[in-house]
């Protein structure tokens, strides 16, 4: 080994042939030293234990040293750069793409979650400068708010960062909202020569009605300007810009047509207020004494609310016992035999005796106050007795006498003319129709046939056709059969059943 070392280095390194036997030698070395090893035939020109190659004594071979095992250089490295590239790739599953402004806020390689806080906090410290030198507010201080928790999942979800084709894409709107309230307290507070307030509606009695006093506008700053100033600002990325104030009319939230609204609830209870016994408004209230108790004001809403003052109402309330108390006034109608009313001569009032009053006064004031003018009393009602006429007006021919008769009780008669042969009175059941005080009767006499005027005939009462109840002054043959076919009387006798008898009353002509 030595000497074959010796040469090579002297011969300037191992010519192709001889590194190629080295190799193969080696090779052989390292399976005949293999202690498992089977004999193997030498290879052409190989040396052997037995022979030096050159007839000198045999060699001895060192023993070869082991092959150094091979160094994975790759699991030291490719380790690290595999778990940073599992790293990114995870990273790219939840992060926004780089690049990515949400209005004005760049949120390129973060989470939805930091991108809403940070898109929050933008605008919270996104200020404006009210006017050239003017007081400054923030977004904080002006109650703004965005939906930021949104437009970063909108942000994620069309830009995430594995999609390369959405890095450094453009920024996102963001549209941005005032609370009213707090925007105006914090110009306010800022600028208070700008804010002037409005005038309410009001609403007062004029001793006849109520009447409404419009409300007048105030003014303040346009909060739709500086909306519109901050969100200019805050999607351009900037943190503070100056505005020029613009102003604008305020109403008051107690506008004239509420006013108007609640004026005429009141009225219209004004017009029918009072106490009721049934739907008999048995004690009004006059305008001004039922305006007395009402008070008509705004709420924080501008919504105007009718209070009514128990109070003021107790001492009506303590007058009404005599105005409601009566006893029962019993009637007295007309009818005919079938039952229908046909004069009422008396009309019925049923008694009442008014009941606990002790909380009327608070039971109006709350009804007063949602519009119900209408109070309902508590009363015990005696019930009226009706007495009910049955009147008949009756003709016997045989006899020539009229009865009146009342349920069937005669109360009068008396001798009277009916028509004559020819031209009889008809027998039957009928009613009483048209009834005139005076008129002149013509016709044609159905016994003679010829053509009668009679002036100035009085207390007709119609009941068959041209048949009718009258007085008559040419005779006084009372008792006979004088006439063309009607009932003649004395003249005080026809008014006095033309009085007793309205229209319907039953007529019952027999013999």
């Amino acid at each position: 080994m030595t000497d074959l070392a010796t040469k090579n280095e002297a011969d300037g390194g191992a010519e192709p042939s001889a590194f190629a036997d080295t190799t193969a030698t080696t090779a052989a070395t390292a399976v005949l030293d293999h202690p498992d090893a089977p004999d193997a035939p030498a290879a052409p020109g190989a040396l052997t234990p037995e022979s030096s190659g050159d007839g000198a004594a045999p060699v001895q071979w060192a023993p070869a040293e082991p092959a150094p095992k091979k160094k994975r250089l790759w699991l030291w490295i490719g380790a690290p750069v595999a778990l940073v590239a599992a790293g990114a790739v995870a990273a790219s599953l939840v992060l926004i793409a780089p690049g990515t402004a949400v209005a004005g806020v760049p949120v390129g390689f973060m989470t939805p979650g930091a991108a809403t806080d940070a898109i929050d906090q933008r605008l919270a410290s996104t200020s404006l400068v009210l006017g050239d030198g003017g007081p400054t507010v923030t977004g904080a201080d002006l109650g703004a708010t965005v939906d930021a928790a949104a437009l970063a999942s909108a942000a994620f979800d069309e830009r995430p960062m594995w999609n390369v084709t959405q890095w450094f894409g453009d920024a996102v709107d963001a549209p941005i909202t005032l609370d009213a309230d707090a925007a105006t307290a914090a110009l306010r507070a800022a600028v208070p020569a700008a804010f002037t307030d409005p005038t309410p509606a009001a609403v007062s009695f004029d001793g006849t009605a109520f009447v409404v006093t419009p409300a007048v506008d105030g003014t303040g700053i346009d909060v739709d300007a500086v909306t519109a100033a901050l969100h200019d600002a805050f999607v351009a990325g900037k943190t503070s810009a100056t505005i020029d104030l613009t102003s604008s009319p305020v109403a008051s939230p107690a506008t004239t047509e509420k006013a108007q609204a609640a004026a005429d609830q009141a009225n219209a209870m004004l017009a029918n207020i009072g106490f009721y016994v049934g739907d008999e408004r048995t004690v009004p209230v006059d305008a001004a004494t039922a305006a007395s108790w009402l008070t008509i004001t705004p709420a924080a809403d501008g919504d105007f609310t009718i209070v009514a003052d128990a109070a003021k109402i107790q001492p009506v309330v303590d007058t009404l016992a005599p105005l409601v108390n009566r006893d029962p006034v019993n009637g007295t109608v007309i009818t005919n035999s079938d039952g229908t009313v046909l004069e009422t001569t008396v009309p019925g009032a049923d008694g009442r005796v008014l009941g606990d009053t002790s909380g009327v006064a608070n039971d109006f004031a709350n009804q007063l106050a949602s519009g119900n003018g209408a109070y309902a009393l508590p009363v015990e009602v005696t019930p009226a007795v009706t007495t009910t006429l049955q009147r008949l007006l009756e003709v016997n021919l045989s006899e020539q006498r009229m009865y009146i008769k009342e349920n069937g009780v005669v109360l009068d008669s008396w001798y009277v003319s009916t028509g004559r042969e020819g031209a009889e009175t008809e027998t039957g059941h009928y009613n009483i129709g048209w009834k005139t005080p005076s008129q002149t009767m013509t016709g044609i006499a159905p016994d003679s046939g010829k053509p009668y005027v009679q002036e100035d005939v009085l207390w007709a009462m119609y009941f068959n056709g041209d048949q009718a109840f009258h007085g008559v002054y040419w005779h006084s043959n009372w008792g006979n059969q004088m006439s063309a076919g009607c009932v003649g009387m004395p003249e005080f006798r026809a008014e006095q059943i033309y009085e007793w008898a309205p229209q319907g009353v039953d007529v019952w002509v027999h013999y």
